[in-house]
């Protein structure tokens, strides 16, 4: 029975080990293999633009103040105490050409000229003595006369002083007369009072001046533009014998005023003389005409000189193509999508870029897709997804 046992305990655990290894391996052999699917990377979702180009009037932007097209320092032209001021001459006030704005003491200027015709009168009488005593003079001398006469026996030298001293009160005459004339300052323009320095009873100097006055036919404005902009706009750049002209690109002229937007066309004119030495900009002059005018506008205000304003200069005509900003990659590519959905880095010709908007001159076809989304990591060739056309890449005019 001992050994029975004995042998019980070396067997009995190797049977258990052996019917655990069969159960095993049988297990081993019986399980299915996983079945494995391959992994799928999602594509990129894309926006992209089709392209249609158009032709499109490009523009220039420009900012500046309205200032008088003519400005001018008003000055009698003679001495004198202010009797009279028109109710025009006040700051603001508006004027016509030769309206009087101004007169001045009259009396003097008119004992002046009394004395003037006085001494005309007597220079007459002395001449006409004269020219008498000569013909007297000639007829003696051809009756009694021998030999050659001289000047002084015809008495042709004291005429000659007469004729000047007549000629001298005569110019001391129309002196009189114009310095009477001048008793009253007129407008020499049709315009507006921009601030004066005389009232009546006042004391004026010759040539000190009493006002300062502004033509109103037209208004300018000085317009900064910057040299990477001169290539989209024809400005009237001035040569020697050329003058300013009046056929220039047109402008849009816009002001706030009491809350409100205003407009006012005028035209581009000239361009200043010298390029602004700090900003290295061009100065184009607008022009406006009529700007006290409500052109047909009710309750749209003058434009009035000191008068900040936004302009848009009309420029040349372009045929591009206009993309957002963010279809631009590194400042000359966009992303093209083509049929087969991939990504082609096309190198474009850009006309201009602006803070929004890239207008492109070449470099794309009619019907090509321009992607506008941001891809983080793109490669030439990858495919992607287009999820929505969000219109035609087309100029905005």
């Amino acid at each position: 029975m001992k050994v029975v046992r004995i042998v019980l305990q070396i067997l009995l655990p190797l049977v258990i080990l052996g019917i655990g290894w069969y159960v095993a391996v049988t297990l081993v052999e019986a399980r299915q293999e996983p079945e494995t699917e391959p992994i799928e990377i999602p594509l990129p979702l894309v926006q992209v633009l089709e392209v249609k180009p158009k032709g499109q009037r490009l523009t220039v932007r420009a900012e500046g103040t309205v200032v008088p097209r003519t400005q001018t320092e008003l000055v009698p032209e003679i001495s004198g105490r202010v009797v009279w001021v028109s109710p025009s001459l006040a700051s603001g006030g508006f004027f016509e050409k030769d309206e009087e704005l101004l007169k001045v003491d009259r009396r003097e200027y008119e004992l002046a000229v009394v004395r003037a015709r006085s001494a005309v009168a007597q220079a007459e009488l002395v001449l006409a003595t004269e020219q008498e005593e000569a013909d007297l003079a000639r007829r003696e001398w051809e009756s009694l006369g021998k030999g050659e006469p001289t000047a002084l026996t015809f008495r042709e030298p004291q005429v000659a002083q007469a004729q000047a001293a007549l000629a001298s009160a005569r110019a001391a005459l129309a002196q009189a007369e114009y310095d009477l004339e001048r008793t009253v300052v007129k407008a020499p323009y049709a315009g507006r009072i921009r601030s004066k320095s005389v009232d009546v009873g006042q004391f004026v100097s010759r040539g000190a001046p009493v006002a300062r006055v502004y033509a109103v036919d037209y208004a300018e404005v000085r317009l900064p533009i910057p040299d990477a902009e001169l290539a989209y706009v024809d400005l009237p750049l001035a040569f020697r014998g050329q003058v300013g002209d009046a056929n220039g690109p047109k402008v849009m002229l816009r002001a706030q005023f009491a809350g409100s937007e205003h407009t006012w066309q005028g035209r581009i004119v000239r361009t200043e003389a010298e390029i602004d030495p700090q900003s290295r900009m061009v100065q184009a002059v607008a022009r406006v005409a009529n700007p006290y005018g409500q052109g047909g506008r009710p309750g749209r205000p003058p434009l009035a000189v000191g008068m900040f304003v936004e302009a848009e200069i009309e420029g040349r005509w372009s045929s591009s193509v206009v993309l957002p900003r963010a279809a631009l990659r590194d400042g000359h590519t966009v992303y093209v999508i083509d049929d087969d959905g991939r990504l082609e880095f096309r190198a474009v010709n850009v006309l201009r870029a602006e803070r929004e908007r890239v207008l492109v001159r070449s470099g794309l076809q009619e019907g090509e897709r321009v992607c506008i989304s941001n891809i983080e990591t793109a490669v030439e060739g990858m495919k992607v997804e287009v999820v929505a056309t969000e219109g035609e890449a087309v100029p905005v005019s």
